[in-house]
């Protein structure tokens, strides 16, 4: 199976978690794009969306699938996302798709996290993608160089040669080269550096369930 074939069945795996009549929280990504698409396919059957990213709330909308805000929902059963990375223990490096803060609030307000990911992306140890950190543009530099104590070595993402802005209108620092054999801790060490807006790490609040596609079909792993 290729990699998108295998993204696909998770993604059709995870409609199952949905909960009808109910709003369900949407992540950012490839993966996640594939899990709208299927969604729309149920639109009839839920109230609501609660997006990760203006991308997402974009995509969601496409399909006639009404997106909320936030601020109005008091609770959702399930948040469904990708990951760049997932260990056994169900702790996460997400960020690639610039979209971290985000994804993490909207996590924080539902009962479950469902990861929906390729095999590929199961590791024993974080780091081997690069650890995304979002910053206050006044500070990269200075963050940049207390993250580069850690281990690793703090790159600023650029698109078209330009800084790469976030949703919320800051930069995103990725930390290449470093080994988490701590996520809790690293998650919580880098949090407290000023400047910084979030890590990337989804330790203390990892997934609840990985829907994990394989060659051999679709893995549950529960956490």
């Amino acid at each position: 199976m290729t990699q998108d074939e295998l993204k696909l069945a998770v993604a059709q795996a995870a409609i199952a978690y949905v909960v009808e009549g109910e709003i369900v929280g949407v992540g950012t990504g490839s993966t996640a794009n594939f899990f709208i698409d299927e969604l729309a396919k149920i639109k009839h059957k839920i109230k609501a969306a609660v997006a990760s990213s203006e991308v997402t709330a974009a995509r969601l909308r496409s399909h006639g699938i009404t997106v909320l805000d936030l601020n109005e929902v008091t609770s959702m059963p399930v948040y469904i996302d990708g990951a760049d990375e997932i260990t056994p223990q169900g702790a996460m490096i997400k960020g690639g798709g610039a979209a971290l803060t985000r994804e993490k609030i909207v996590a924080s307000v539902a009962e479950k996290f469902i990861c929906i990911a390729d095999g590929s992306k199961l590791v024993d140890v974080l780091g081997k993608f690069p650890l995304p950190v979002e910053v206050i543009p006044m500070s990269h530099t200075v963050v940049a160089r207390k993250l580069n104590t850690l281990g690793g070595e703090a790159r600023l993402r650029l698109k078209d040669g330009q800084p790469l802005l976030t949703d919320n209108g800051n930069m995103i620092l990725d930390v290449h080269g470093m080994q988490i054999q701590d996520p809790l801790a690293m998650e919580a060490q880098i949090n407290n550096i000023v400047g910084v807006v979030t890590v990337g790490l989804f330790a203390r609040q990892g997934a609840n369930v990985c829907l994990l596609g394989t060659a051999d079909g679709v893995k549950t792993l529960q956490f």
